[in-house]
């Protein structure tokens, strides 16, 4: 089988193809023939190594990715040949609160991810695919669609009529707006671009702000919903979190899960003085994961795929999301 590894963290040129045997499921594994995966920002970090220490040496990247089963191991019973399955971020936290332990083995980056064309899962590290949904559209949950959700409705309890905040066009922010969007929710939608913001306002968001022309836009949304917004889906870290928590209403919800633009530590007295909750979201369970796949299945949410690669040439893909073009998901397909 055809698998993708990176023998140094020297970036994206260092990924290298190759071929090896296909792996055979232990007792308790199941054997999936991958058909899809996706790209995250954390993908890119990781190949250049700016990610953080303890990455696996040799890594296989990319902790998304969806298929089907082909083989299980002789103790294996929650899923049969045939099934469609999606790989969970982290395998280790199938649920119940965060913990250090639960979070120490992230597909991609501590342990070997799922850039292979097969590849064998800890049975109980698997959800069911939705089934109005392919392979790619499938492979584009288990990082982003969940980082939102957990976000959103497991930590933030999302209600009707409350407003959202999301940042920039990328798979979270993309995500968090469809969500809001089914629970009755107001959102804005930020970028630096026009046209993405028209097709922002087409998923569903009410309002559209271009960052790069309303340079404090945290005053301006705060402004534009009368007080501030309950939460904040803030994708940028350092360099947004400023402009974030002034967004923000008293009491509300700062989620912080990315480190996309670099910045200075933050002023606490804002915090303070609007009795702010801000906090640090990774991913999330795979409780959370089935749960949000039945909330997709319900509304038939399908996620926003901007552009498919096929697997031969993983490192256009890789270069597309690094680009900054897309919009939602970037999507490699079997081939």
């Amino acid at each position: 089988m055809r698998y993708y590894h990176l023998p140094r963290f020297s970036g994206i040129d260092a990924l290298r193809l190759d071929e090896r045997d296909v792996p055979v499921p232990g007792p308790r594994e199941v054997l999936v023939r991958m058909r899809a995966w996706s790209l995250n920002h954390r993908d890119l970090l990781i190949a250049r190594d700016a990610y953080g220490r303890g990455m696996k040496p040799d890594l296989v990247p990319l902790s998304d990715g969806a298929g089907d089963v082909v083989e299980t191991g002789p103790e294996a019973t929650r899923w049969k040949v045939g099934d469609r399955v999606t790989g969970v971020f982290l395998p280790g936290w199938l649920g119940g609160p965060v913990t250090a332990a639960r979070l120490a083995r992230a597909l991609g980056g501590t342990v070997d991810g799922v850039l292979a064309e097969y590849v064998a899962f800890d049975e109980e590290a698997l959800v069911a695919t939705p089934a109005h949904l392919d392979d790619a559209e499938a492979a584009t949950l288990p990082c982003a669609a969940v980082t939102a959700w957990q976000c959103l409705v497991v930590q933030g309890g999302l209600g009707p009529g409350q407003r959202v905040l999301t940042l920039g066009s990328g798979g979270v922010s993309v995500f968090a707006l469809q969500f809001a969007s089914l629970a009755g929710a107001e959102v804005v939608a930020t970028s630096g671009s026009d046209a993405k913001l028209e097709r922002l306002l087409a998923l569903g968001a009410a309002h559209g702000v271009n960052h790069a022309r309303v340079r404090d836009w945290g005053r301006y949304v705060h402004d534009l919903t009368d007080g501030g917004v309950d939460h904040v889906i803030d994708v940028g870290g350092g360099g947004t979190l400023p402009q974030s928590i002034r967004a923000a209403r008293t009491g509300g919800r700062v989620s912080v899960v990315g480190v996309l633009s670099p910045g200075q530590g933050i002023d606490p007295v804002p915090l303070l003085r609007k009795a702010l909750i801000v906090q640090g979201l990774h991913v999330g369970s795979r409780e959370a994961f089935e749960a949000m796949n039945r909330a997709i299945g319900l509304h038939r949410l399908r996620p926003l795929v901007d552009r498919s690669f096929p697997f031969s040439d993983a490192v256009a893909a890789y270069r597309h999301l690094e680009s900054g073009l897309h919009l939602g998901k970037v999507v490699i397909v079997a081939d």
